[in-house]
C-alpha cells in the first residue's frame, strides 16, 4: 500500500499540490501536518510511522517534508528501512524500491555520518580552545553551607562592603543576596 505524508507550514503553503501528486502517485492514504517555523511536533508524521507495515511504501512530495535537517531525513528513512517500509520522494526521483534508490539512501546515510563526526571533531577542538583560554565548561560549582556561612558571617561583621565581599568569595550581588536571605536556592534550605 503507498501511503502519502504531506507537511505544510502554517501561513506559506497550500497542501493541494501535494494532495494532487500523491494521489496522482496511488497512494490510497494520506497523513498531514501544518507546522509554524518554531515548532517542530508532528503528529501526522507519528501517525503515520504508526501506520506503515513492512511491505508498504512511504512517499512524499519532495524530501524537504519530511525532515527539517539530514539528520531528521536519515534517522526517518533508517527506521522506515528496519520496519521493511520502502520509501519514495516524487520531486528528486528516489525510490527504496530500485537499486538506484537504494544507493542514493546509502550515499545520505554515509553524508549523515560524516556531519556528525565533523560536529564532533568542531566541539572537541573548541572545548580545547576554550579551556586554553581558562575557560571551563560545565555547571557551575555546587555551593557548600560552609560558604553560605561565610557570606552570613561577613555580612553581619560590616567590616567588608557588599561588593568586596562578593569579589572575594566571586559570586555574584545576586547569589550574594540570595545566600543572606536563605532562600530556597540555597543548601539546607529544603530545596
Amino acid at each position: 500500500m503507498k501511503i502519502g505524508y504531506i507537511r505544510v507550514s502554517k501561513q506559506e503553503q497550500n497542501e493541494g499540490l501535494q494532495v494532487d501528486t500523491l494521489q496522482e502517485a496511488g497512494c490510497e492514504k494520506l497523513f498531514h501536518d501544518v507546522m509554524t517555523g518554531v515548532k517542530f511536533e508532528r503528529k501526522g508524521l507519528d501517525e503515520v510511522l504508526a501506520y506503515v507495515r513492512p511491505g508498504d511504501t512511504f512517499v512524499v512530495w519532495k524530501l524537504d517534508r519530511l525532515g527539517r535537517s539530514l539528520k531528521d531525513l536519515i534517522e526517518t528513512l533508517g527506521l522506515l528501512q528496519e520496519r521493511g517500509v520502502d520509501f519514495i520522494s516524487l520531486t528528486e526521483n528516489i525510490d527504496t524500491t530500485t537499486p538506484g534508490g537504494k544507493l542514493i539512501f546509502h550515499l545520505m546515510g554515509a553524508l549523515a555520518e560524516f556531519e556528525r563526526d565533523l560536529i564532533r571533531e568542531r566541539t572537541k577542538v573548541g572545548l580545547a580552545a576554550a579551556k586554553a583560554r581558562g575557560r571551563v565548561g560545565g555547571r557551575p560549582r555546587k555551593t557548600t553551607d560552609g560558604e553560605v556561612a561565610l557570606v552570613r558571617h561577613l555580612y553581619h561583621d560590616s567590616k567588608h562592603s557588599i561588593t568586596e565581599i562578593c569579589s572575594m568569595l566571586e559570586i555574584s550581588r545576586s547569589t550574594f543576596f540570595r545566600y543572606v536571605r536563605g532562600t530556597k536556592n540555597t543548601p539546607g534550605s529544603g530545596a
